[in-house]
Formats: structure tokens, C-alpha cells, sequence
């Protein structure tokens, strides 16, 4: 059964950092490129970061490059999305997301989700 729990939500201070965890399991993690998406009430879903299923390339929403980092742990199934200098703008949920492409179809999976909420 696939499963990707996200953690590490919370409210956070303008200014502050954060740091989100995704567990995956169920498939074979290093294949898959991971992605994180926000969605804020009232707006749609947004990529914010991605990593490639080797781990050599990211990708970055111009609205957090500079303040994330997206890394990969394959040896612990793990996707990490590191915030800095958080903005009320980055409140949303955040939701963890694996892909892959084959020539037959395309495989692809949802967390549940984790409230990021940047507040004083």
C-alpha cells in the first residue's frame, strides 16, 4: 500500500524556518521524482519545489526560491522541504507528491497534507 505521510506543519512566526518531512512507502522511492505543492484557501495548488529520482536536479517556485531547499534521502524513503525567512504569503497547506513516467502510463501519489501557518 502506497503512503506518503507528511510532517512538520505548524504555526510559524514571519521570519521564522521550518522544516516539512515526507515518509514514503510503498514504492520504490529512488525512482520517483518528488515534488512539494502548496494550496492556500481560495487558490489553487502550486508546485514549490521539485527533485528528480536521481536527486541531480530541483526546481523552484520563484515565490520561495532563495528561502527552500528540497533534498531526498533514499536510504530513509524521506523527501525534506527546508523554509527560511517564512512570509504569511507561504501559509497553505503543503502536500508531498511522487511521479514517475513509463511508456505505458504514469504513476502518481498524494499525502494527505500538512497546515503550514505563518502568523505573529
Amino acid at each position: 500500500q502506497v503512503q506518503l505521510v507528511e510532517s512538520g506543519g505548524g504555526l510559524v512566526q514571519p521570519g521564522g524556518s521550518l522544516r516539512l518531512s515526507c515518509a514514503a512507502s510503498g514504492f520504490t522511492f529512488s525512482t520517483y521524482a518528488m515534488s512539494w505543492y502548496r494550496q492556500a484557501p481560495g487558490k489553487e495548488r502550486e508546485l514549490v519545489a521539485s527533485i528528480s529520482s536521481a536527486g541531480v536536479s530541483t526546481n523552484y517556485a520563484d515565490s520561495v526560491k532563495d528561502r527552500a531547499t528540497i533534498s531526498a534521502d533514499n536510504a530513509k524513503n524521506t523527501m525534506y522541504l527546508q523554509m527560511n525567512t517564512l512570509k504569511p504569503e507561504d501559509t497553505a497547506v503543503y502536500y508531498c507528491n511522487a511521479r514517475r513516467t513509463t511508456l505505458i502510463r504514469v504513476y502518481e501519489y498524494w499525502g494527505q497534507g500538512t497546515q503550514v501557518t505563518v502568523s505573529s
